[in-house]
């Protein structure tokens, strides 16, 4: 045995904790799911009856939580499914910057200056405006599969 170290620098991410596998006969509406390696919440699940071989079959219908695009996928009930882990964080909203990115108040006191405003107009108008009137606001980030986007806005009050 040698007296040195060795360090690994793994650039590389295996994605594991990204999604979890879960049989696809359980996951129900409402649920999240991966449909072409995108995030998606379930809108519609319908399942077929097993033919004369083989297995019942689940037909998922999603909405990407990041694009809203609708996705569709068929997977056998038995098989297991990915579904994403997606979490919701909510940021005090301290400056919008002229390129379109926002600077939020995490809870540790740090600044998180790496995310864009959302492009779903109605929620884009809400935040320049309440910004722009001097509200505290406070903003809802979903993130899902090393993806982050601003999904929701909350006033807590003048400044």
């Amino acid at each position: 045995m040698s007296d040195e170290e060795h360090h690994f620098e793994s650039k590389a991410d295996a994605g594991a904790s990204k999604t979890y596998p879960q049989q696809a006969g359980t996951i129900r509406k409402n649920g999240y799911i991966v449909i072409k390696n995108r995030p998606c919440k379930v809108v519609e699940v319908s399942t077929s009856k097993t033919g004369k071989h083989g297995h019942a079959k689940c037909h998922f219908v999603g909405i990407d939580i990041f694009t809203g695009k609708k996705l569709e996928d068929i997977v056998p009930s038995s098989h297991n499914c990915d579904v994403p882990h997606v979490n919701r964080t909510d940021y005090q909203l301290i400056d919008i910057s002229e390129d379109g990115f926002v600077s939020l108040l995490t809870e540790n006191g740090n600044t998180k200056d790496d995310l864009r405003l959302p492009t779903d107009e109605n929620l884009l108008a809400q935040i320049k405006d309440g910004f722009a009137e001097g509200k505290d606001l406070v903003v809802s980030v979903q993130s899902a599969m090393g993806e982050e986007q601003i999904c929701g806005l909350k006033d807590i009050g003048p400044k």
